[in-house]
């Protein structure tokens, strides 16, 4: 028997490759798959809602088991690290529970996906955290959860670090908590710790909030957690986190010019990022494009031989200016774990463009993205960029529930071809950026988008969809 496919890492990217390795192989080699955590195949997005509530269980945020994993063939090693990568050898070194050893293979995933930035913060001390993982939101849930309340339904699964979430299960729900980092995870967090009764300081070292998403966007998303309750903070930077005890007590912040005293707070969430997991790939000779993702071709190939990438540690080619990015993604990243699958089983497999196409849930508003939205980074790719903005009705306006839905479209000025767009409302405007998204991966037009023959019927769009309204007036403006 040959030496097996190996894949490090067991989230999204990892596990669709090795199931698609396992359904398509045309030979008897096995796949093994290497996971440092216990956690394997769950959903980071869903974190911020476990937290608030609304998901009941950890586990209803996994896609596969453990043993539903096993039960396809793969030989699943979880709490194995992978500290050394030896392309020359044909291994891999492992760091498990019995010891250090040797793992050969004939085709290497790496599939480390990425890990969480704090910004230079201390996250030690009790009342500290980041969220990016399952035992993050654990022990938040355990923080927001009254003492005595269970905090699940059932049983906590077995894989959640249970000192982390012993820590706070015992102690009073916090009254506030700063919240550091304005972008996915600081909004949905805001909206979490609201729901939960805690006074939220969300703090912004930019003029807005989720910057990713365009001015319009931002400014449409901004009103409703201030309406919630949020004290708002933009253009204001934490400096420090400041603990009494061992605990977090306030935090030293410049969001105030008339009071830069620290603000007192019971808990702090940082949320200011993630960067890719490439260690040890990088020392391993595995070139890193310009943003520090693993660079790889359009079938997820390494610069190494039979090594391929594939997930948030890896770059992708942006379907817009058609140069590698780093979009971490959960789609990308199981449509590339999927292609690199079915590549090593035996049939060449292009893991796809990317468009960084995103949504966001805040309060009551949404928002979503998609493309080039920024004009510097339009002109930084070699376009000649022009917007607008438009505000139209999201549904006929006799039918109930209609509410404004604002539209932002760019487009070269030379060509007329669209390079991206924000979208953000109260109703259902966020899943309105798929036609964006499609017309961006088909190389349209502002003047093809407004002529697209999208659906009308008065419960759901007017008879010019918002997408139709923007597209007809950017092309009127060319």
């Amino acid at each position: 028997m040959t030496d097996p496919f190996v894949v490090v890492g067991g989230d999204a990217a990892g596990l669709s490759a090795a199931s698609k390795f396992l359904r398509d192989r045309a030979d008897d080699r096995d796949v093994v798959v290497f996971e440092r955590g216990a956690w394997v195949s769950y959903a980071h997005c869903g974190t911020p809602y476990y937290v608030k509530g609304e998901v009941e269980s950890l586990l209803d945020m996994t896609t596969l088991s453990p043993d539903d994993v096993e039960g396809r063939g793969i030989d699943l090693r979880r709490d194995h690290e992978v500290i050394a990568l030896h392309p020359d050898r044909d291994v891999v070194r492992v760091a498990g529970p019995d010891g250090e050893f040797d793992q050969p293979f004939s085709d290497l995933l790496v599939a480390t996906g990425a890990r969480a930035v704090t910004g230079g913060f201390d996250l030690s001390p009790a009342g500290a955290f980041t969220l990016h993982g399952m035992d993050d939101a654990a022990a938040l849930r355990a923080l927001v959860t009254p003492p005595g309340d269970p905090l699940e339904d059932g049983d906590l699964p077995d894989a959640v670090d249970r000192t982390r979430v012993e820590r706070y299960a015992n102690h009073p729900v916090p009254d506030s908590v700063a919240v550091v980092g304005g972008g996915y995870v600081g909004v949905e967090m805001a909206e979490a710790f609201t729901a939960r009764g805690v006074d939220v300081h969300l703090f912004q070292r930019p003029d807005r909030l989720l910057v990713p998403f365009g001015e319009a966007a931002a400014d449409v998303v901004a009103d409703h957690p201030e309406a919630a309750g949020v004290h708002l903070h933009v253009g204001g930077e934490v400096t420090e986190l400041l603990t009494a005890d061992g605990r977090v007590s306030a935090v030293a912040h410049d969001g105030h010019p008339d009071d830069p005293s620290p603000l007192p707070v019971d808990a702090a969430l940082v949320g200011v990022g993630i960067a890719p997991a490439v260690t040890p790939v990088a020392d391993a000779g595995v070139d890193c494009g310009g943003s520090g993702a693993i660079a790889v071709d359009r079938y997820g190939r390494t610069s190494r031989d039979r090594v391929y990438a594939a997930g948030d540690c890896a770059e992708a080619r942006h379907v817009v200016t058609g140069e590698q990015a780093w979009v971490p993604l959960g789609l990308t990243a199981n449509r590339a774990g999927r292609a690199v699958g079915a590549t090593v089983a035996g049939t060449p497999t292009q893991t796809g463009g990317v468009a960084g196409t995103a949504a966001v849930k805040a309060f009551d508003a949404e928002a979503a993205r998609s493309g080039l939205v920024d004009d510097d980074a339009a002109r930084a790719a070699g376009f000649e960029p022009v917007s607008t903005t438009i505000t139209a009705g999201s549904r006929s306006g006799y039918y109930p529930g209609a509410a404004e839905t604002t539209v932002t479209l760019t487009a070269d000025q030379g060509t007329g071809r669209l390079l991206g767009g924000s979208i953000a409302g109260t109703d259902r405007a966020a899943v309105r950026i798929d036609t964006v998204a499609t017309a961006l991966e088909a190389g349209m037009t502002v003047d093809e988008l407004e002529r697209a023959d999208l659906a009308y019927a008065p419960p759901f769009s007017p008879v010019w969809d918002p997408v139709l309204v923007a597209a007809k007036v950017l092309a009127g403006e060319r």
